[in-house]
């Protein structure tokens, strides 16, 4: 059933086409009935001449053009006048062209059938007579010059013939007449079928061939014009005879300009370090043989530009040579992607130095010596001081400026002595050939320190930086790449805790004092686990009543070997390995539920590092810890530090208003010693501006200028409707002084030292919260605390001693044993740096020395980050 069925749809689809073909109905995809309409112009071009032979035989058979009183013929003669003169000029007009081809069949046929029809009854019955009139003769002499007119549009000679014959019915002729026309009729039908049928079958196949040909020309126009390829052909003379308008267009010529002219004058000429193309190409060209994908570079183009070509002969059916036809492909991006690739993978694509990948392969060669003996270099690790405040300031761009400023400058320094190269961020690296005596080493490493900290121009801002630089040996520091890398990152490491901007020598003792932070680290991570740390409370004082109004939480960790560790060792160390977050969580929690025990008039101030405020969950930890305690909001006070503002203003004002809508009091602390613009306290919601130790201290000293700085704060914070607490006083001139300068609150050690929790809730009881100030009545040189072992020199003798705090005009030294007072010694810190020093008192071990002459104490070297034990 379902093969019948197929059958019949395909019987059904054959009969279509074939209608289609007769030009009787609209045609469909596998046949177009376009050429039928073309034949029609041609007819209506040549039926004159077939008007003409009607006229000439109606008067060679006499018959009457005009026959007073027979109005019938009159019509007749009218009718086919008009009829002739339709189809003379119907056809030719364009409205008639616009119509589809079938239309116009439908209204060719009826004018056809007129024609013959009105030629007939012009004739008139009256000559016809016998078996063959004349009348009859002389229609079929004009149908088949019709028909001859007609061509291939047979169906029009059956239209014509049915006119005839329908005249002939009309006038009564005989059965002769009649059979002869019908017989005209049936042999034209039939051979209008079948002439619609072979052009259907070649309609079929020509409409086929040409949508094959104008798919293909439309995608090979559309490779073209997508740049992806092009395609190219020569003469047996090698000679162009064609070629894509889109290579035309790259070598700003035209087609006509390259016709005839030989492909290899497009060609460069090859050479070994681009390749020899063009001679590989000449040899097929000569040989006549196939290529493919031959790499050549173009001679024509403006700009350096490479092809791939591929080609192969062509040759007839006699095996006669005719030329070359092939293709091509733009090879000049993928060259210009390798060749950056190439590039990139040595070169820094910011700066231009040498890379990573590129220093380190660089180092390895460097090292690797003959023999297994390592050769001399010398490596130099540097890191920019300050530029990450940069970046955060004036944005990643203008840090990208400053990095490529940089590179030049450290470029022009150290020239062709070694290879300069970005390690990434804000560090280089620069690898010496061959070991330089440490003088020249020490002029090239000043040079880079000045040369780098001189100011630099950056979106009309002027900027200053800084350098450290640490300095490793082969083979004295270590023998391969890493082991030098790592040994001068521990000398870049101390150069930046020795005050940056300075360079230091790798030494042993750098990497026990990098072990000793690691542990450090691992002690602190197992303390916060085990509740190893722990909180002491600083009083702050109103300075008209002198009554305690809060307490500054203040963390210690007493480590179980090493005793009390200084939190400007540890917290540094929690910063930078993450711990400064769960630690930040447990002080807050802490000093809210220790500061619920107290009385309700007395805060809690607790420090908030900027890695803990650029946290988005501080709000919540912060709503947490004062529901967990039932602390009243007022009663929390969270200081911050100025270094807040480095980063991005929108989410620093959104956690501002965050933070002031729970309730709780923020304090500006260290104020005065960061990078930023007073430009915040436009905006920033603050309740106290908290004044650094370092204009406090020695501001009672004669001659300092501390005083104007506290005074210039005070008159700033009162205008702006803010409290004021000044940090670090510790005598009783500083007090005063304070008081005189209108501080609202003081904080330090001259009205007591940090308490426990319990023994600051004592302290609240006692007197109604009321404190003494203690201490010194006078204020003396500041005294910086440390651990450091030192060499004492006296009378061609060496010593060890231990210095524990140090001023600029004396310290107090351990480790020599009943020194007598005003014995004259050297004491030798590091690096060179050496004080005479006269001892002024002594017991046991210990003596306190006076120096010779002032000191300054940021000129002294880095002091070791490990305590001794």
């Amino acid at each position: 059933m379902a093969s019948l069925r197929t059958n019949l749809a395909e019987l059904h689809a054959r009969r279509m086409d074939l209608v289609v073909a007769l030009g009787l109905t609209e045609g469909g995809a596998e046949v177009d009935a376009s050429w039928i309409s073309g034949t029609f112009v041609h007819i209506a071009r040549l039926w004159p001449l077939v008007l003409l032979g009607k006229l000439c035989i109606t008067a060679l058979l006499h018959v009457p053009f005009y026959e007073p009183g027979n109005i019938g013929h009159a019509i007749a003669l009218s009718a086919m006048l008009l009829v002739d003169g339709v189809a003379i000029v119907v056809p030719r007009g364009v409205r008639f062209q616009r119509l589809r081809p079938h239309h116009q069949k439908w209204l060719m046929l009826p004018m056809v059938l007129l024609s013959g029809l009105t030629f007939s009854l012009m004739l008139g019955p009256s000559l016809i007579a016998g078996a063959l009139s004349r009348n009859l003769t002389a229609e079929m002499a004009v149908a088949l010059m019709a028909v001859s007119i007609f061509g291939d549009r047979r169906l029009l000679g059956v239209s014509y013939f049915t006119g005839l014959l329908i005249a002939t019915l009309a006038h009564g002729a005989g059965f002769a007449q009649i059979g002869l026309l019908i017989s005209c009729i049936a042999v034209m039908l039939i051979a209008a079928l079948r002439q619609a049928n072979a052009d259907m079958n070649r309609a079929i196949a020509f409409y086929q061939r040409d949508l094959c040909a104008q798919r293909s020309d439309r995608l090979l126009h559309e490779y073209e014009q997508s740049g992806r390829g092009w395609f190219w052909e020569t003469d047996r003379h090698g000679c162009i005879a064609y070629i894509s308008d889109t290579l035309a267009r790259t070598l700003d010529l035209s087609n006509d300009a390259l016709i005839g002219r030989p492909i290899t004058e497009i060609i460069r000429p090859g050479d070994r370090q681009d390749g020899d193309g063009e001679r590989t190409l000449g040899f097929h060209l000569s040989a006549r043989t196939g290529f493919a994908e031959i790499p050549i570079r173009a001679a024509m183009a403006k700009d350096e530009r490479w092809w791939s070509i591929s080609g192969q002969p062509v040759f007839n059916e006699y095996g006669q040579f005719h030329g070359f036809r092939g293709s091509g492909t733009d090879l000049t991006e993928m060259r210009r992607s390798q060749a950056e690739v190439h590039r990139l993978a040595q070169y820094d694509s910011l700066t231009g130095l040498a890379n990573r990948m590129q220093m380190m392969r660089s180092l390895e060669q460097a090292v690797a010596g003959r023999n297994g003996q390592p050769r001399e270099c010398t490596l130099m690790m540097l890191d920019l001081d300050r530029f990450k405040t940069v970046n955060d300031t004036l944005g990643h761009p203008a840090g990208d400026a400053l990095l490529r400023q940089v590179s030049q400058r450290i470029q022009r320094v150290v020239g062709d002595k070694g290879l300069v190269g970005r390690q990434g961020g804000d560090e280089f690296k620069i690898l010496l050939p061959g070991r330089p005596d440490k003088i020249q080493l020490d002029h090239l490493a000043r040079a880079i320190i000045t040369d780098v900290s001189q100011p630099y121009a950056i979106e009309n801002t002027a900027v200053v930086i800084g350098v450290s630089i640490g300095i490793s040996f082969c083979p004295q520091d270590g023998v391969t790449a890493d082991a030098l890398i790592r040994n001068a990152d521990l000398a870049l490491y101390a150069a930046k805790g020795g005050g940056r901007g300075v360079y230091r020598f790798y030494s042993p003792e750098m990497h026990a004092d990098a072990e000793d932070r690691r542990q450090l680290e691992e002690d602190l991570r197992r303390a916060l686990a085990d509740d190893g740390l722990h909180l002491v409370y600083q009083p702050v004082v109103s300075s008209k009543t002198e009554r305690i109004t809060g307490y500054e939480a203040l963390l210690r960790w007493q480590h179980p070997v090493r005793g009390a560790i200084s939190p400007a060792l540890f917290v540094p160390i929690a910063e930078e390995s993450g711990l400064i977050g769960p630690i930040g969580d447990w002080v807050l929690r802490t000093a809210c539920r220790d500061a619920a025990q107290w009385d309700e008039g007395v805060r809690v101030a607790v420090n908030v590092s900027p890695i803990q405020f650029a946290n988005h969950g501080l709000p919540s930890i912060v709503m947490n810890a004062l529901a967990a305690s039932q602390l009243a909001p007022e009663r929390l006070e969270l200081e911050i530090t100025e270094s807040v503002f480095l980063s991005d203003g929108d989410g620093t004002e959104s956690m501002f208003a965050r933070l002031k809508g729970l309730g709780v009091r923020l304090a500006l602390d260290d104020f005065g010693t960061g990078y930023s613009s007073l430009g915040y306290l436009k905006t920033a919601p603050f309740d106290k501006i908290k004044i650094d130790q370092s204009f406090v201290r020695g501001a009672a000293i004669r001659g300092s200028r501390n005083s104007a700085i506290i005074k210039a704060i005070v008159s700033l914070a009162e205008a702006l409707g803010m409290d004021t607490t000044a940090e670090g006083a510790e005598t009783q001139d500083e007090l005063d002084l304070i008081r005189q300068l209108g501080c609202s609150h003081i904080q330090g050690y001259v009205y007591g030292r940090p308490l426990s929790a319990q023994d600051a809730l004592v302290q609240q009881n006692r007197h109604g919260g009321h404190v003494t100030p203690q201490g010194f009545q006078s204020s003396r040189p500041e005294r910086k605390t440390m651990l450091r072992t030192v060499a004492v020199h006296h009378e061609g003798y060496v010593y060890t001693g231990r210095i524990r705090n140090i001023s600029a005009t004396g310290a107090l030294l351990e480790g020599l044993w009943n020194v007598p007072e005003g014995t004259l010694f050297a004491i030798d810190f590091s690096e060179g740096q050496t004080v005479n020093a006269v001892a002024r008192w002594s017991k046991e071990d210990r003596m306190g020395v006076e120096f010779v002459q002032s000191i300054d104490l940021a000129q002294l070297g880095p002091a070791p980050r490990a305590l001794a034990s």
